[in-house]
């Protein structure tokens, strides 16, 4: 009978176990869906390097955006950039007070309210053909979108232009380094013609590391984005900071102290007098002395 019945259940574990996994599938198939629609408001494939193109375009983009969170957006906006092979060239996480007031609540509490809100501006660099699938990941951050402007500028003419530059260059530095060689005999000529040898070599370089900014402009998109939450409060319940007037003993208390600072002022003063008994005692004599001999002199 057991066996029997451990036979009918196999089947419907099975069963139930390929219904949850449909189940499980359509659910990631429709939160996917829902992640797509949302990252389609925002994503872009203009200008988007194709394989075997010879124009080169140097893509940016400017989002602004709200959400619920600028700090685990920020996080979160960062792993996104690691995962695709990218860097993080520029943050600035920071909360800015709106008002700041405070509500006295006790003799010695008080309720300190801060209004802020908080912000980040971030750049960030990411390959150029994975702009649009980091764009689409960033988009699942959104709360309100502020703006979203993407720019292809086609540098393909200038990066032409610069390697022509450089072959020019590079033809006047050979012929102005042999005429030196063979035909330099004055001094004058031939610092003229080094001269114009270094500045040729200056434009150059120019050129080429010109060209080495573009292709790595080329190579990597830059995205700034500026992301911001709703205004937050934030309230703390400190101490009151009252100056000492305020924590002062009352008058009794005070004239006791008093009394009892006088009367040790007193004794101070009987002690000290005994202590120069000596010094009363010549004084005393002295005028003693004084008054008798002045009445001895006084008399006819």
């Amino acid at each position: 009978m057991n066996k029997i019945l451990k036979r009918s259940l196999i089947p419907l574990a099975v069963i139930a176990l390929t219904i949850s996994c449909k189940k499980a599938d359509a659910l990631e198939e429709s939160l996917a869906e829902e992640a797509a629609a949302t990252a389609d408001t925002i994503s872009s494939s203009a200008a988007v390097q194709k394989e075997g193109e010879t124009r080169k375009f140097v893509r940016t983009a400017d989002l602004k955006f709200k959400v619920k969170n600028v700090t685990q957006s920020t996080y979160a906006i960062e792993n996104i950039t690691n995962k695709f092979d990218g860097f993080v060239t520029y943050t600035n996480l920071q909360s800015n007070i709106i008002d700041k007031f405070e509500t006295k609540i006790s003799q010695d509490s008080t309720l300190e309210t801060t209004r802020y809100n908080v912000e980040n501006n971030i750049t960030i660099r990411v390959p150029n053909k994975r702009l649009d699938t980091v764009i689409k990941c960033i988009a699942k951050q959104i709360d309100f979108l502020n703006y979203r402007v993407i720019k292809a500028d086609d540098v393909s003419l200038k990066m032409l232009a610069n390697q022509l530059s450089q072959k020019r260059s590079n033809a006047t530095e050979k012929r102005v380094e042999k005429a030196i060689d063979t035909k330099g005999k004055k001094i004058n000529d031939i610092m003229e013609a080094e001269n114009n040898l270094a500045s040729q070599k200056e434009q150059n370089d120019n050129s080429k590391l010109e060209n080495l900014s573009l292709q790595d402009q080329v190579n990597f998109s830059t995205l700034t984005i500026e992301i911001y939450q709703h205004e937050s409060v934030k309230q703390e319940m400190v101490a009151n900071t009252k100056d000492y007037h305020h924590y002062k003993p009352n008058i009794g208390i005070r004239i006791i102290d008093s009394l009892k600072t006088g009367w040790y002022v007193l004794v101070d003063i009987i002690v000290f007098i005994i202590e120069i008994w000596w010094l009363l005692l010549i004084v005393i004599g002295g005028i003693f002395l004084y008054k008798k001999y002045s009445k001895t002199k006084v008399l006819p």
